[in-house]
Order: C-alpha cells, then sequence, then structure tokens
C-alpha cells in the first residue's frame, strides 16, 4: 500500500496524520499534533510535524509517497512554500480538503450547497460551498468565537474565585467538559479549589455561539443560497451543547465527524494521493450575487438593538483583553536565542483535570 502524510496547518499549529492512501478514515499508523511556538511561525509547526511522521516511516522502513497541507490563508501559504525550499509537497485550500473528505466518507449530500462551521483555536471560519462543483460561494472569519478565547473566558472565571491556572491547565479543563459533566479545578500555588460544571462553561460561550449564528445568517442572505446542511469541524466543535445550540438555533440537519479536529487532515491525506507534489490546489470562488433588497420585517425596538450591541461589544472586549494579557504573559524574551520549537504528540485529554466526587 501506498503510504501518504496529510497536514492541518492553523495559527495554534499543525496536525499531522500518517496512513495508507486507501485508508483515510479508519485510526491512522501515526499522529502528532504540534503547537505553535511563541513567536514562532506556522511553517514551523508544519515541518516539525513532518519529521515526527518521516521518523514514524523510517521505523517501519517504509517511505512517504506524497505529502499534502491544508492551509487557509496566503500568508501561511508562502511561510510553508518558502520554508519548503525543494522539498515535494502540495498545499491545498482547508476547505476543498475537509470537501473530500466528507464526500470520501459520504457525509456530504451529492447536490445544493453545505456550510462548513469550523471552530478553532484561534476563532471562526464559516465557508458555503457547492457540493457538486467545489466552488467557494462565500466565506467569513471572527475572532470574537475560538479555542482560544474560550480557554480565557475560562480563567476568567476561576479566576473570579481566587482559583488561578494557567493556559495549558484551563484548556484541559474545557476538553474534560466534553466528556465529564463536573470537576473540580484547583490553583497549584494556594490549593484553593472550584467546583465548575458543563452549564458553567455553556454559559460563558452562549453569547459567542448567538453572535456566529448571526454571522452565518447573514452570509446565506448575501449568497442567496440556503445550504442543505452544515458540517461542524474544529476541535471546539466536539462539545456537545454548542453543537446543539448551532443546530437548534440554525434549523439545519448536522454533519458531524467523530474527530472534527483531524477532518482537515485526512482531506489532506485524500490530496496527497491524487494530485502531483510541488502544487498550489485553490478552490474556485464565485463572484458575488447581485445584491437583493431585503424583505420588509417588523422593525426592531431602539432597547433591543443597543442590548444585542452591547453583548456583542461587551464579549468581544472582554476575549480581546484576556488573549492580550495571555500573549503578553508567553512572549518569548527578545535579548537571547529563541526557543526551538518543541513538538508535543496527542495522546489524550491532559491528566490535569481532578474529576469532582
Amino acid at each position: 500500500m501506498v503510504l501518504v502524510l496529510g497536514v492541518s496547518a492553523g495559527a495554534g499549529g499543525a496536525r499531522a496524520m500518517l496512513t495508507h492512501s486507501d485508508q483515510p478514515h479508519l485510526p491512522p499508523i501515526d499522529r502528532c499534533t504540534v503547537p505553535r511556538r511563541a513567536g514562532g511561525g506556522v511553517e514551523e509547526a508544519v515541518f516539525a510535524a513532518i519529521n515526527l511522521m518521516r521518523q514514524a516511516a523510517a521505523r517501519r522502513d517504509e517511505f512517504i509517497t506524497g505529502i499534502a497541507v491544508t492551509c487557509r490563508t496566503s500568508l501561511h501559504e508562502d511561510a510553508i512554500r518558502t520554508m519548503a525550499g525543494r522539498s515535494r509537497l502540495t498545499i491545498v485550500d482547508e476547505p476543498l480538503a475537509q470537501l473530500r473528505y466528507l464526500r470520501f466518507s459520504g457525509q456530504l449530500p451529492d447536490e445544493g450547497a453545505v456550510l462548513l462551521y469550523d471552530l478553532g483555536a484561534a476563532g471562526l471560519t464559516v465557508t458555503e460551498a457547492d457540493c457538486r462543483t467545489d466552488a467557494i460561494l462565500a466565506v467569513k472569519r471572527s475572532r470574537v468565537l475560538g479555542g482560544d478565547g474560550h480557554d480565557a473566558l475560562l480563567r476568567w472565571h476561576l479566576a473570579h474565585a481566587a482559583v488561578n491556572v494557567d493556559k495549558p491547565t484551563s484548556r484541559a479543563y474545557k476538553e474534560a467538559l466534553t466528556s465529564t459533566p463536573v470537576l473540580t479545578a484547583s490553583d497549584p500555588h494556594s490549593g484553593r479549589r472550584m467546583v465548575v460544571t458543563r452549564s458553567d462553561f455553556e454559559d460563558l460561550t452562549e453569547a459567542g455561539i448567538h453572535h456566529s449564528v448571526s454571522y452565518v445568517r447573514q452570509m446565506i442572505d448575501e449568497t442567496g443560497v440556503p445550504p442543505l446542511a452544515m458540517a461542524l469541524l474544529g476541535g471546539c466543535s466536539r462539545n456537545p451543547r454548542i453543537r446543539e445550540s448551532v443546530a437548534q438555533l440554525l434549523n439545519l440537519p448536522i454533519i458531524y465527524d467523530p474527530e472534527p479536529e483531524f477532518v482537515s487532515a485526512r482531506g489532506a491525506v485524500l490530496m496527497a494521493t491524487q494530485l502531483p507534489s510541488a502544487r498550489r490546489v485553490r478552490g474556485v470562488r464565485l463572484p458575488p450575487l447581485p445584491t437583493v433588497p431585503p424583505k420588509r420585517t417588523a422593525p426592531v425596538s431602539k432597547r433591543k438593538l443597543v442590548a444585542a450591541l452591547a453583548v456583542t461589544a461587551t464579549l468581544g472586549a472582554t476575549v480581546v483583553g484576556l488573549l492580550s494579557t495571555n500573549r503578553d504573559s508567553t512572549r518569548p524574551d527578545t535579548h537571547g536565542p529563541s526557543p526551538a520549537p518543541t513538538p508535543v504528540e496527542v495522546a489524550g485529554t491532559p491528566a490535569n483535570p481532578v474529576p469532582s466526587k
């Protein structure tokens, strides 16, 4: 069998999956997640992940015949291409890889449009695409809602009870709440403890979910193409309450893969087997449709409008402020040599959370 490697690049780092070309839907031979180093570029994480998977292939005395890397922005693409040099790899638009795997796994409609609701660490990306042609109808991005923002809100919630934790610990608590309804958070320095429930976390993210739904509705209005289904992607969509809320608010059938954070990498595996190396594969972007005059609706009261704007502004300011504080605390020392990127292989939920008895 042909051994191939799929890599997804994002603001938070890179995920890689090593598998046989005809088995992207099965448990892989090996895989890893490499976080982005503070102050470093995403290309560092991508090639650290590639090197880890090459070592895994060498231990099996096998050779990787194809490598595909998914990118969402031209900035990431240029950085990866520059660092690759003469290395043979294919760079693919991430939505194309996602569509390819969802179609391969039988989850994508044959006709009509579909929404890709990708909730990752750095924020939310919503893409509407035509299922038959893979044409990209529209793309919207928001940093108000995302894994880093969720982590910051959870740390803020714990700090109100004088329980102070770092970012990796708050992320571990957040991920643990996707599988357990209650846990006990503890401050490693003071020993203070606080019981956190899944409902507490849902309350923190509720405003962001409503904000994202408004994003989706605006996109549908702009394209004039109602989607037939919505695929929930990215690690944050593992939270069952987020999936339920989005589905209920938008009233759309949900497509959900058991490992939503690896859909892009699995799609890259398929692209690596079907495309020649050293190519850039882009999605077809359709021109915007003519503007349609909005339908007349009942006027919204000034009080409700002001309240909605206040909620969105407060949420954005809170998350941005917390993320800025976190970036300042993790900024590397500019007077000494930069530390080398540290690959971290994901083997499950970190052991920090302490389930409540």
